[in-house]
């Protein structure tokens, strides 16, 4: 875990901690089980903190934090949980058999919503069926060796913020769509195909377009109907197919130039995007092949 404190646990027992991290650490994505009869925890992080049990359950959980009383029940699957930076928790937890994610985020991460998080409350064991979904969505791809682009991190880390301001509450005014102008869209086009075997990330796009993440991803999308994230993952899908069309090159070295983590990876996505595998799609033009 990231911070300083201290766990005390009898009948302690966990797995292998998988973590994965993006944009220089500013976001961290960890899981694992874990088991033990009884355990106490006192912690404080210096990142935002949202945990998701993905399954299993406590007999008894009980946190507190600056002297009060925050929570006392259980754990249970689908429980969200958010600790804001800086905060310290107390708690206890028995009889605990639990699969749990945890996605660190740096305060000074630039992206929608995140300079509310500081202000939000102490949130155990809440419900947020979005939250809950894009934490597992997370949890499998990187189970199965996945590491997602940057770009989607980001935006998935953004929707994860603005859910959770809704949780605590936090209101704010309606956000202005006006479109990118063409020689600012241009410039970053330019940038996504110059750079599209690279991990591009929503800042990077941002700095080019000379703004903040949080409008720079409103208004591309006003200008273009996608999200970053979509707009890079169908450039590169684009790229893609013409380079299974019109060349003998290797699927795996073409998903690897292109920027996906592994020649399934890239599979996966070619398939979901265009409704066919990236073989089947080569055969169509190369019956040889």
């Amino acid at each position: 875990m990231l911070g300083d404190g201290s766990i005390n646990a009898r009948g302690n027992s966990a797995s292998p901690l998988r973590s994965v991290s993006w944009i220089n650490s500013s976001v961290i994505f960890d899981s694992r089980r874990w088991e033990c009869k009884e355990a106490e925890l006192r912690w404080a992080a210096p990142y935002h903190l949202v945990v998701l049990t993905e399954a299993g359950h406590t007999s008894q959980t009980y946190i507190k934090s600056d002297g009060k009383e925050i929570y006392d029940g259980r754990d249970r699957s689908g429980d969200i949980t958010f600790v804001p930076a800086g905060v310290e928790r107390v708690g206890v937890y028995r009889d605990t058999k639990l699969f749990y994610s945890a996605l660190w985020i740096d305060p000074s991460l630039d992206l929608p919503g995140c300079e509310n998080l500081s202000d939000m409350r102490l949130h155990i064991n809440g419900r947020d069926d979005v939250i809950a979904s894009l934490l597992r969505s997370l949890c499998a791809e990187t189970s199965l060796g996945h590491k997602p682009l940057s770009v989607y991190v980001e935006h998935l880390t953004a929707l994860i913020v603005l859910r959770l301001g809704e949780l605590n509450n936090v209101r704010k005014g309606k956000a202005r769509r006006e479109p990118l102008s063409r020689p600012t869209l241009a410039r970053v086009q330019d940038y996504v195909e110059a750079n599209i075997g690279s991990n591009i990330s929503l800042t990077e796009l941002a700095s080019v377009a000379g703004m903040r993440a949080d409008s720079f991803a409103r208004r591309f999308k006003a200008a273009t109907g996608l999200a970053p994230y979509a707009f890079v993952l169908e450039e590169r899908i684009r790229r893609a197919e013409a380079l299974l069309a019109g060349t003998d090159e290797a699927i795996a070295n073409v998903g690897i130039r292109l920027g996906f983590s592994s020649q399934s990876h890239f599979t996966s996505t070619f398939r979901r995007l265009r409704g066919i595998a990236p073989q089947a799609y080569r055969v169509n033009f190369i019956p040889e092949s």
